[in-house]
């Protein structure tokens, strides 16, 4: 689960999030890794808990937060290594997922692009895409740049297949 920052191969970074147009963002990830020699990583950011109050809950609560993302992500990996015909890097975070995703971005040179599925409503396409539409996002001026794949969540798998 570590990172990997020497690696020469292009890593496609994922954020799973367990939401439907996240598959679609994963899939396609998996399929242009495939197609490019790259590898797929998948970052699971787990919210930070707020119950300082009880201790005890608190810890409960993180211990089973990390096993639901350590489960999300072998569940997804097996997708990936399908797909890209390799196991993707899992990173388990614990934080703000904006916060999360510059930090790995800033630590591992090998992330060259950042893949994310846009929600299929009309009026929002999602927390993560809306933060960079509106230049909230890049807030560290030491945050190294990497392009952005927005995957529109409503894309079949034949559409992915017919654009990569």
């Amino acid at each position: 689960m570590a990172s990997e920052s020497g690696s020469d191969s292009r890593k496609f970074l994922v954020i799973v999030d367990g939401t439907p147009e996240c598959r679609v963002a994963i899939y396609f990830a998996s399929r242009r890794a495939r197609r490019t020699n790259g590898r797929v990583a998948l970052l699971y950011v787990i919210p930070p808990a707020d119950f300082q109050h009880w201790q005890a809950v608190e810890e409960v609560m993180r211990d089973e937060a990390r096993e639901e993302a350590e489960q999300t992500l072998h569940d997804v990996a097996v997708e990936v290594k399908e797909v890209s015909g390799h196991l993707p890097e899992m990173i388990i975070k614990e934080g703000q997922t904006r916060e999360q995703i510059q930090q790995l971005i800033k630590q591992d040179a090998g992330i060259k692009v950042l893949v994310l599925g846009a929600a299929t409503g009309k009026m929002n396409p999602g927390p993560l895409i809306g933060a960079i539409a509106t230049g909230g996002f890049v807030e560290d001026p030491d945050t190294r740049l990497v392009p952005l794949t927005i995957v529109p969540g409503s894309l079949t798998r034949k559409d992915i297949d017919a654009l990569t």
